[in-house]
């Protein structure tokens, strides 16, 4: 059992966006100590340097896993590494902190949960709109709806310079829809409280900068035991349109409600870390009619007055997976809900491959 008064030792594996915004909770929160930075290239080095230097840093993952002895690992590298880095990381006695998705395979992110369940340690995966009370509000008011819901949503992506470049080694290994999609496949999965039934998808290839037979543009549907349908739709690359890439509604008998992103909405920001998770306002919809034929209700307006940024959402994950160690939480839920909404994204993608309805 970890001890509370203790701090916890961390090797941070990956020093990028996610990297990087994980190693600042981990610098400034209480009960964490980094012991070492990893990347292959210069981030850590930028990185250390906005952290005030100080830190260990490595070029292999494996090395320092070795010489600094850490009590966690939190994993932010491109997918294709997360499986063999979080099966050595749990072998070496580590608890985990790992970025979406679990695994670049459901065979992969299902190896991983049982290298977890052997070592005794904890695995917690990085679905960051899980920590977020607008999101949080979302959810629970698309249960009051009714059934059968419909939901919408995308989150399409103008990048370029880094962006595209990071966008472009993550196509290696795997789809926007998958990449991206776990998160809102989720979203889908709280909001029905059903199990999915089907999947449909297409995609399509606008660069020549990716591997022949990847796509860049990728759009899902999801049928529902219930009867509830949603889709997901997201683009990355420069040649993607910055119009209409924040959509994140759910329709259902009685209404619906919609988050009304209107700063992180506006054009030239769809590229933006802060904006693909910035809610601003929540509008509830109800559908009752009076005598007249005309609506009984205004549409309501919920400002949260909590509405963290970016940074803040990292420190809320950290503060969870930290609590989850010195409680000694049961994940199982945690894990499993992790790897269903791959088992979905990954179904979709053979869908775009195949050309065919996918039944699950």
């Amino acid at each position: 059992m970890f001890n509370n008064t203790e701090r916890l030792r961390i090797l941070v594996v990956g020093c990028g966006n996610m990297g990087a915004s994980h190693a600042w909770s981990y610098h400034t929160l209480d009960g964490f100590e980094i012991c070492g930075l990893v990347s292959t290239g210069k981030s850590k080095e930028v990185l250390n340097q906005k952290l005030g230097g100080g830190y260990p840093l490595f070029n292999n993952f494996e090395e320092a896993l070795k010489n600094t002895n850490p009590g966690a690992v939190c994993i932010s590298t491109y997918p294709d590494t997360h499986e063999s880095y979080a099966i050595k990381a749990l072998e070496a006695g580590c608890h985990v902190f790992i970025e979406k998705p679990l695994a670049n395979s459901v065979a992969g992110a299902e190896r991983v949960a049982q290298a977890a369940k052997k070592a005794k340690k904890k695995l917690v995966i990085g679905y960051i709109l899980r920590h977020h009370p607008s999101w949080e509000r979302f959810i629970q008011l698309s249960q009051e709806l009714g059934k059968p819901l419909v939901m919408r949503m995308n989150l399409n992506q103008q990048s370029h310079g880094d962006k595209w470049a990071v966008h472009c080694n993550l196509m290696k290994s795997l789809s926007p829809i998958v990449d991206c999609g776990v998160h809102y496949i989720d979203v889908m999965c709280q909001m029905t409280r059903s199990k999915p039934m089907q999947v449909s998808a297409i995609g399509a290839r606008l660069t020549d900068k990716i591997p022949a037979g990847n796509y860049n543009y990728g759009q899902l549907q999801i049928r529902f035991e219930d009867g509830s349908v949603g889709w997901y739709e997201a683009g990355w690359g420069p040649m993607i349109s910055e119009t209409a890439f924040f959509v994140k509604d759910v329709i259902g008998p009685r209404g619906s409600v919609s988050i009304v992103a209107k700063e992180a909405g506006a054009n030239g920001n769809s590229d933006s870390i802060e904006a693909h998770t910035k809610t601003e306002s929540l509008r509830f919809h109800h559908a009752e009619l009076n005598k007249e034929g005309q609506f009984q209700k205004e549409d309501q307006w919920i400002n949260l007055e909590d509405e963290p940024d970016h940074q803040e959402l990292c420190n809320r994950e950290q503060r969870f997976f930290l609590k989850s160690i010195q409680e000694d939480m049961d994940l199982s839920d945690h894990i499993q809900d992790a790897i269903n909404s791959l088992r979905i994204a990954f179904a979709c993608d053979e869908s775009v491959r195949t050309g065919q309805v996918i039944t699950l």
